[in-house]
């Protein structure tokens, strides 16, 4: 089966290294542009671009896919190699560009779409985040006939993962892309078989994972410590909870709740090589592991050596707020 596969960043680049390990011929990868990263803000190519290259796949990288868009030469360009790579089917995984209905149409099989979320629950960008901060015991991976909404098409295979205690969207964002992968190379296997079954999404349960604002980062300590806690994981690696003392800002990279106590929200309780307790809304929020700007992640014992703390001080969402 010859493929086309559309992905940007490493969740996707997961999944085409186990199609081109499992045989698939993939004569063309669709990603997005170059963007400036790091320190330096040099033009850096998606962990998908890198891969292809490797395997001396064609590259395209339009803005647009859209022929009456902002950028009609992209998507004419990217039309003319669609049309000349004759795929049966496009694998689109974390691609970040919209399909337009000739995209959808073009492939044989049509448009599969590698989705971490047990559809119709978190539809949208950020599914990971969101099942982490809401709490939830589980979610997975969807294998999607992509349609023109979004995220509402056919589910063809699905296959359920628990959400440990402990993870983080970067813990369970390498499970999920490590289950996609495989997904989608037996979801493959079974459509070259004729084998392949579509079902509805359910109308009830409709959830969407909306995109992860930078704004989101400023712990309110208003909220309950159990909510903070959630947040603190799904927003770990990116953006970071984040809270200030004095102007200088704070990352909290790992956090647990733990049970009532006295004290006004965002108070420092309590100080010790285990942790650094602060009162919240309802409970109390122990900090474990921290970050001063310029610095490196540190358990809350080193953190307190070069940024010490003192009960009875009070922790802002953001310098921001703090001024």
């Amino acid at each position: 089966m010859k493929l086309i596969f559309a992905g940007t960043p490493e969740f996707a680049s997961v999944a085409l290294a186990r199609l081109l390990a499992a045989g698939f011929q993939v004569p063309l990868v669709l990603t997005q542009p170059d963007r400036p990263a790091g320190r330096g803000m040099k033009l850096q190519a998606s962990p998908v671009k890198q891969l292809a290259l490797q395997h001396h796949i064609a590259v395209a990288q339009p803005r647009s896919l859209r022929l009456d868009g902002k950028y009609p030469e992209d998507a004419a360009a990217a039309r003319t190699a669609i049309d000349a790579a004759q795929a049966d089917a496009m694998v689109v995984a974390a691609y970040g560009l919209i399909l337009p209905q000739w995209v959808l149409d073009t492939p044989r099989l049509g448009c599969l779409n590698i989705h971490a979320s047990l559809l119709p629950r978190w539809r949208g960008a950020a599914p990971i985040h969101r099942a982490i901060e809401a709490g939830d015991m589980d979610t997975g991976v969807t294998i999607m006939q992509m349609d023109a909404g979004l995220d509402t098409g056919d589910m063809l295979l699905t296959e359920r993962l628990p959400i440990r205690d402990g993870d983080t969207t970067g813990s369970l964002h390498d499970r999920l892309a490590v289950l996609g992968g495989r997904l989608i190379v037996e979801a493959l296997e079974i459509a070259a078989c004729g084998g392949l079954t579509a079902q509805k999404q359910p109308s009830e349960g409709v959830t969407y994972a909306h995109k992860i604002d930078k704004a989101e980062a400023a712990i309110d300590w208003t909220a309950p410590a159990e909510v903070l806690a959630r947040r603190v994981r799904a927003f770990n690696p990116f953006p970071g909870a984040a809270t200030a003392l004095a102007g200088a800002a704070i990352k909290v990279w790992a956090a647990h709740a733990e049970g009532a106590a006295g004290g006004a929200p965002g108070e420092v309780l309590a100080v010790g090589a285990d942790g650094i307790r602060v009162a919240t809304g309802a409970g109390v929020l122990v900090l474990t592991e921290l970050q001063r700007a310029g610095g490196k992640r540190l358990p809350a014992a080193d953190f307190l050596r070069g940024f010490p703390l003192n009960p009875g001080q009070l922790l802002a969402p953001s310098p921001q707020a703090e001024a």
